[in-house]
């Protein structure tokens, strides 16, 4: 990588300071917050997207409604894709130069989806958006475990993931009311400005940790050999999809069933990230201390609260109760899940990291897509739920037949 001014000279860096290390980590859920931002912003701004790109929404919402939950799938299709390729390539690159640079690309990619002029290319413009998300999480995560010291990955996961779910108590309500008010290029704008100042930030006190120049890509792809990786990956498609089954389409269903509206919207996705950052702090420190009991308790709640929804959703005090469960279950499950797949990758911790977030964004592109096809098929907008618990319930069965699998053949993943 050419040194750059967003490519700091690699140091030994001394001991960090509890300030530095502390600034250094809100710097590092400070991205997260942008990513947090970028992403679910689009669900609440959902329907003014289609109303302003795509012709026939008056006559048909729910056609527009889920042909615009494409957007959706093309910035999850671009973690997918950008997760591994980018943490491959850059096996032997310092992670704190990794960071920066995509940073760079998050606000790049931010300010193509606000300026393109239809629909076609904004969808282009969110995959673009995308490419970065997974790498910068899995460096985040990696970087904020350094600095933390050992015995704390699941908290130093837990911490990168912080700004992802602050960023749906603060920032995703704001974004959206942005949106809603000055229109939703606007809410795009607004996340590039955040990826801007946090690049900049990490520019100034990151600690400059060196690459280790006896990486290398091919040796990185040596980890998809496991199938422990891939099972565990699985996992995380599939399970997380009924997350996003519902949430994907929770700006339509809380103002056409629950009666909420557009206005009290940023309040529920307040809810929903209250919900995130509790289960995210929870999920972190279980993650530690009781890694299977964490993912399979985790499941089992998670499985509730999905199949509650739709039970709740129907009024407007319920739509929050159901809304925040399913935040706080699907987000205590993350940091357990992700470090399972960090030891399921062996050495290659980078691209095991990542490959959580590229797990994570197909389960989002599935649920978008699955949960889209229901309502188009007239089926109503809490038919997702179901969806939802369907996938959430496959993926549980995956996640056992991966305990078990190591079960029969020992302690594969002895870290996990």
């Amino acid at each position: 990588m050419p040194r750059t001014p967003f490519a700091p000279k690699d140091t030994v860096p001394a001991p960090l300071s509890r300030r530095r290390a502390f600034i250094s980590l809100f710097v590092l859920a400070l991205g997260g917050f942008g990513i947090g931002c970028t992403e679910f912003a689009s669900m609440g701004l959902l329907p003014n997207i289609a109303q302003d790109l795509l012709p026939g929404f008056e006559a048909h919402p729910e056609v527009s409604i889920a042909q615009a939950g494409q957007l959706i799938s093309a910035y999850a299709l671009g973690v997918v894709v950008g997760a591994p390729i980018l943490a491959t390539l850059t096996a032997r690159a310092s992670h704190t130069k990794l960071a920066l640079w995509l940073l760079l690309f998050f606000v790049v990619g931010n300010l193509a989806s606000a300026l393109m002029p239809g629909f076609t290319s904004t969808l282009v413009a969110r995959f673009v958006a995308g490419l970065p998300h997974g790498a910068y999480f899995g460096v985040a995560s990696l970087l904020a475990a350094r600095i933390m010291g050992p015995g704390k990955q699941g908290q130093g996961i837990a911490l990168a993931l912080s700004g992802l779910t602050v960023a749906n108590v603060i920032g995703v309500p704001v974004v959206t009311l942005v949106g809603q008010a000055w229109g939703w290029r606007s809410a795009y704008m607004v996340v590039a400005a955040v990826f801007a100042v946090t690049l900049v930030a990490g520019l100034l006190v990151l600690p400059r940790y060196a690459g280790d120049p006896t990486r290398h890509p091919a040796k990185e792809l040596r980890a998809f050999r496991g199938g422990q990786l891939w099972l565990m990956i699985a996992v995380a498609c599939v399970g997380f999809g009924g997350f996003f089954a519902i949430y994907s389409y929770i700006a339509e269903t809380a103002t056409r069933v629950s009666g909420l509206t557009s206005s009290q919207l940023p309040w529920l996705l307040a809810v929903v990230g209250i919900g995130m950052t509790i289960g995210n702090v929870v999920g972190g420190r279980l993650s530690d201390l009781i890694p299977r009991p964490a993912m399979v308790g985790g499941f089992v709640v998670y499985m509730v609260s999905l199949a509650v929804f739709p039970l709740l959703a129907g009024g407007s005090v319920g739509v929050f109760v159901g809304a925040g469960l399913i935040g706080l279950t699907q987000a205590s499950l993350t940091p357990a899940i992700q470090s399972r797949l960090i030891a399921a990758s062996g050495d290659a911790a980078l691209l095991g990291a990542a490959s959580n977030h590229a797990a994570f964004n197909v389960g989002n592109s599935l649920g978008a897509a699955l949960g889209g096809a229901v309502i188009a098929a007239g089926l109503g907008y809490l038919a997702p739920a179901w969806v939802g618990l369907a996938l959430a319930g496959l993926g549980f069965a995956l996640l056992l037949l991966s305990l078990g699998w190591e079960r029969r053949r020992g302690s594969l993943l002895a870290t996990a």
